[in-house]
């Protein structure tokens, strides 16, 4: 699906900016007047464009909050996190010393932070105890009553944030009575950004922990807590319910059963087969030409040697073999959800393969392009997509 820009990557990154505007994360004319203004495949461009809109938005969010006006402060300034984490997407050449992606991912915190103080329901920022140290939380209450309720725990991918999940699943679960309790696990938002923690592949380390927390709670009902896996956050969700089977459900949005395979489908073979006999020299000028000429695979490469802390981007695509679910899916004892999207450029196949090897009850649910819902996580689709996902769950948790 082609939206407003020819450069796949510039698409894909518009329509899931877009497709937020069914919760207030966006809306379509601000969007539009934006791209218009970027040429294709010019990142400075897209840096400026999205963090003028951002300024813009976020200054009338501040104007009408000082003005007493609650509603169109929140709706501004969810608008503008959605728009300065846009504006970072791309800055991934030197992350960690880049005053860029300090500024406008501070900047989408702040914001984000701004709207959800001023929902009508609970809302709380939360530190959750892992390892030596912390991991940073938002909890999303259906209601003030205090009650246990069926909890969602939102799990980050590749690149998402945990400010992205308001927009993500958040009103969609809180309207249909159910908490939400997001996090930053190592190598997303500001665990990577600011506590510099990178990926891991053994999942459970990091909800099992996420877990003990959420029953500390007594908003959260013990038997009926959801893991909702975005994008690489499928992968992790699932390794991490293969070990840990207090969960009674599990989403997975879109589904992976091996992370590796979205580069064997990108890269040439033989690419693959020098990185797989540790040619980096070799490789690694074929990966760097690629990479200047094209967005997505730039982007991919530099993105995941930050996030998985790799010093190359042979190393990166070596260390992403570790990231399957071959052999241990079959552990997975909560009921599971296994979405796939028509037309996913990135893990075709993925969810029929995780899908076969459950042996818990699974549902696989195919969204298609005819119905607008066929790109990766059925980006510009989230209305079809939650209905799939809600329907499915209240049904199960009924169940229970």
């Amino acid at each position: 699906m082609k939206f407003l820009f020819e450069d796949e990557s510039f698409s894909f990154e518009t329509l899931r900016t877009a497709g937020f505007a069914n919760y207030g994360g966006a809306d379509l004319g601000e969007v539009i007047v934006t791209a218009r203004a970027i040429p294709e495949g010019d990142e400075d461009a897209w840096l400026k464009q999205w963090e003028a809109t951002a300024d813009r938005v976020a200054k009338i969010g501040e104007k009408s909050l000082a003005s007493g006006h609650s509603v169109s402060a929140r709706q501004a300034f969810f608008r503008a996190s959605n728009y300065y984490r846009t504006a970072e997407f791309f800055k991934r050449a030197n992350p960690v010393n880049d005053a860029d992606v300090a500024r406008l991912s501070g900047r989408s915190t702040q914001t984000f932070i701004q709207a959800a103080r001023l929902l009508e329901t609970p809302f709380e920022i939360v530190e959750i105890p892992y390892e030596n140290t912390t991991l940073p939380g938002y909890l999303f209450l259906a209601d003030h009553s205090g009650e246990p309720k069926p909890t969602i725990i939102y799990n980050n991918g590749f690149d998402s944030t945990q400010e992205e999940s308001y927009v993500a699943i958040g009103a969609a679960a809180l309207s249909r009575g159910y908490n939400v309790l997001a996090f930053d696990g190592p190598g997303q938002g500001a665990a990577i950004r600011e506590s510099k923690l990178t990926f891991r592949h053994d999942w459970e380390a990091v909800i099992t922990p996420v877990i003990d927390f959420a029953l500390t709670r007594p908003e959260v009902a013990p038997d009926k807590i959801a893991l909702f896996g975005y994008s690489l956050g499928s992968y992790l969700v699932a390794r991490a319910a293969a070990f840990d089977h207090r969960p009674a459900a599990i989403i997975l949005d879109d589904g992976i059963l091996d992370f590796h395979a979205a580069f064997e489908h990108m890269l040439p073979p033989y690419l693959v087969s020098w990185i797989h006999a540790q040619k980096d020299d070799e490789a690694d000028s074929v990966l760097r030409m690629i990479m200047a000429l094209k967005t997505g695979p730039r982007w991919a490469m530099q993105n995941g040697m930050w996030t998985f802390g790799t010093t190359s981007p042979s190393e990166f695509v070596r260390k992403s073999k570790l990231y399957t679910l071959a052999g241990i899916a079959g552990d997975i004892t909560a009921a599971t959800l296994v979405l796939d999207a028509e037309n996913d450029q990135f893990l075709k196949g993925q969810p029929q393969a995780i899908h076969a090897a459950l042996k818990s009850a699974k549902q696989l649910v195919t969204l298609t392009e005819a119905e607008g819902a066929g790109e990766h996580c059925h980006m510009g689709a989230m209305f079809r997509a939650h209905q799939t996902i809600f329907d499915w769950l209240d049904e199960t948790l009924a169940g229970l």
